[in-house]
């Protein structure tokens, strides 16, 4: 296949949402960073030393390997990325925190394997449904083993944010795929029946549900999380009170530079700042689409696709919860939350992306 430049498009937007999540990150973890390490850009150097440094260094070297070469590995991505969700149920190995086993240490690294699981489970569904072979049979079977498969260990940890990323990311890329209308049904029906399951076997679920039906349900208890968020959204009106000066980051609003870092940002720089990087998103969405589009075979259609909807869906569930849109979930913000294995992941994700687009027709 011919190659071209690169989409310079996508690129200076990737870069831009990759320096704006590091404005955002200082400020909002500044705090912190004094109270527990006494330097208030520990956490920001921490960031790029093993996100932002790593993460450049593998987009590189992705962007240069031709995308085809993802087909011939997929399965080993996924199982490798599955047998490192199985590391973080080994006692010793695995680190427990808040109420969820995602983490193993290497040394003094922090792993969180269900970030990778995100790309390789794209890499190989996406493999999997543009062989030749498999448009053939019914593939429906296989693609609920597949999400069984890894939708398995993100119950036992629990991660229903990552879950809830996955599940949808695959339905887009079975829809592309070609699926017939009965088995988008068959899907969706599946994902219900997983939802109540999820619900009946885990009860906090339900309180979180019924917390987004009524906010003020328990605001010093389980919804106090959402009602500060509010808060500080609410606080920032159309310009913010100021990069640096939120209010809500000083131990008012849990992760602060985690699952809630949009409120402190929208606090700081307001509906203008917001909009801003909701733009940046929706540009890279659109760039990631057109790549899609104009890929020259199947694999590179549903891969640019999958590593498209798999960013904008996580930004959007990031979003949407912390505003109060939908049910209160832990997924971060891609690019802007604090976390060396979701950024590593994301970089990744667009180095292969960026060489989908040298391709495209």
């Amino acid at each position: 296949m011919k190659t071209h430049r690169a989409d310079r498009g996508l690129i200076v937007v990737i870069f831009l949402l990759i320096i704006l999540g590091l404005v955002i990150l200082s400020n909002a973890s500044g705090i912190i960073s004094i109270e527990i390490k006494g330097n208030p850009y520990y956490y920001l150097i921490h960031q790029l030393l093993y996100g932002v440094g790593p993460g450049l260094i593998i987009l590189f070297i992705c962007q240069k390997i031709n995308y085809k070469f993802w087909r011939k590995i997929s399965l080993v991505i996924f199982f490798g990325s599955l047998v490192l969700m199985i590391l973080v149920f080994i006692p010793g190995l695995g680190y427990y925190h808040a109420g969820a086993q995602r983490w193993f240490t290497w040394g003094p690294i922090f792993i969180q394997p269900s970030e990778f699981l995100k790309l390789g489970f794209v890499i190989y569904l996406s493999a999997f449904l543009s062989k030749k072979e498999n448009k053939k049979i019914n593939t429906l079977i296989p693609f609920l083993a597949i999400m069984i498969l890894a939708g398995a260990l993100l119950v036992f940890q629990p991660d229903a944010g990552t879950l809830g990323v996955i599940a949808i990311v695959g339905f887009v890329i079975y829809f592309l795929s070609g699926a017939k209308l009965y088995q988008w049904l068959a899907v969706l029906i599946s994902y219900i029946i997983g939802f109540f399951a999820l619900i009946k076997f885990f009860p906090y679920r339900m309180a979180r549900f019924m917390v987004f039906l009524n906010p003020n349900l328990d605001p010093k208890g389980i919804s106090y999380q959402i009602n500060q968020a509010l808060i500080a959204i609410g606080s920032g009106g159309i310009l913010g009170v100021g990069l640096g000066y939120s209010q809500q980051k000083y131990h008012y609003l849990p992760e602060p530079m985690g699952d809630s870092i949009f409120a402190i940002f929208a606090e700081e720089a307001g509906f203008i700042g917001a909009i801003i990087i909701l733009s940046l998103f929706l540009l890279f969405g659109f760039k990631g689409l057109k790549i899609s589009k104009k890929a020259p075979d199947d694999f590179g259609k549903l891969l640019a696709a999958g590593i498209t909807s798999w960013l904008l869906i996580q930004a959007l569930i990031n979003i949407s919860a912390i505003t109060g849109l939908i049910p209160l979930t832990g997924v971060p913000l891609p690019f802007v939350s604090y976390g060396g294995s979701a950024l590593v992941a994301v970089l990744a994700g667009m180095g292969i992306l960026i060489n989908i687009s040298k391709y495209a027709n």
